[in-house]
């Protein structure tokens, strides 16, 4: 199994025109992780696209060029591109040249988005929330395949025997579908035989059974071989050296980050009650000591089969050598463990 961590670069609401003193340590800190993680061989790196003032990547595949130029092997993804919202030109342009520096490593994670900010920033209607991912995904597709294309939609202006430039150090670049648990989501990325990513970030993972399912119907239903078929799980993560130290050091910042994005959706408050639900065995959070987490990974592994693991982080107000310390534990005990079972 691959294990990669995954990152949306919280930071402090700062507010200010210049001198954004929390956002520049954020972006340092996260090469400083990904650095890490290459130096003690984990297989993924992989940062999320935001566009509001509580998370510092608006441009995954800017701060990845980064971070491509002092590491050796570790693969570098978005988790997710907002493809909904993006011009999927430019998008397979950046890409390409993150390929292009990171000499072959570079993927993208494509997805809808959670949140919605970009969709007005961007000049585009929420009314056409699927009907845009379903044809930028299309035209994304279509470039990965072809150095010249030809394409007609709706919500593009065409291309006519267009070149796209530059092409990636890859033959293609891997496009995977990461999803929340939209049903529809799901077996789009089986009929298309792309890889998925399912975050599943509460509930119970088995719970999720039935999208799997579907998953690998609809793509043998495409004429697809659903054996050959790649997903991946990605779950909120924290590693201590004791259970309790997990717990204490976590609850609070995850606490404060799910009730505010609760207020802003009508969502009851999450107490510690439920936190230490969440964490327990067949809960979604991986917060414990590395054989804790080891143990879930493993056991959620003999539930789906998945070939790659992202351990999502959230940064907030946590000290960041306890951030690193988590990191270096899920490389160094937990990688290893799951690597040797998971064979």
């Amino acid at each position: 199994m691959e294990l990669g961590i995954s990152t949306f670069g919280e930071i402090p609401i700062e507010h200010i025109p210049g001198g954004a003193k929390g956002a520049q340590q954020r972006i340092g800190e996260l090469l400083k992780e990904a650095a890490l993680a290459d130096e003690l061989g984990l297989d993924v790196f992989a940062l999320g696209e935001h566009h509001r003032p509580d998370y510092v990547v608006s441009a995954p595949e800017v701060v990845l060029a980064g971070i491509a130029a002092i590491t050796k092997r570790i693969r570098l993804s978005s988790a997710v591109t907002v493809l909904s919202s993006a011009d999927p030109v430019r998008v397979f342009q950046n890409f390409a040249t993150l390929d292009l520096i990171s000499k072959g490593r570079a993927e993208i994670m494509a997805g809808r988005g959670s949140f919605i900010e970009s969709f007005p920033l961007f000049g585009y209607d929420l009314d056409d929330y699927d009907e845009l991912f379903k044809e930028k995904l299309e035209l994304l597709m279509k470039i990965n395949s072809n150095e010249t294309v030809s394409w007609q939609g709706q919500h593009r202006a065409p291309l006519e025997r267009a070149g796209i430039y530059p092409r990636p150090y890859q033959q293609q670049i891997p496009i995977w579908l990461a999803v929340g648990g939209t049903p529809a989501s799901v077996a789009r990325a089986g009929t298309l035989n792309l890889p998925l990513t399912i975050a599943i970030l509460g509930g119970k993972p088995a719970h999720f059974l039935p999208l799997i399912k579907l998953y690998r119907e609809a793509a043998t239903k495409a004429g697809h071989d659903s054996t050959k078929l790649q997903f991946a799980l990605n779950q909120h993560t924290y590693i201590a050296d004791s259970s309790d130290q997990a717990a204490d050091e976590f609850w609070p910042m995850y606490g404060k980050m799910m009730n505010r994005i609760g207020r802003e959706r009508g969502w009851s408050p999450m107490t510690r009650d439920q936190f230490e639900f969440m964490r327990a065995p067949g809960g979604s959070l991986m917060v414990g000591t590395a054989q804790e987490v080891a143990d879930k990974i493993l056991a959620e592994y003999q539930l789906f089969g998945n070939i790659r693991f992202l351990a999502q982080t959230i940064a907030g107000e946590l000290p960041h050598e306890k951030l690193m310390h988590s990191l270096k534990l899920f490389a160094t005990k937990v990688a290893p463990v799951v690597r040797e079972e998971a064979k």
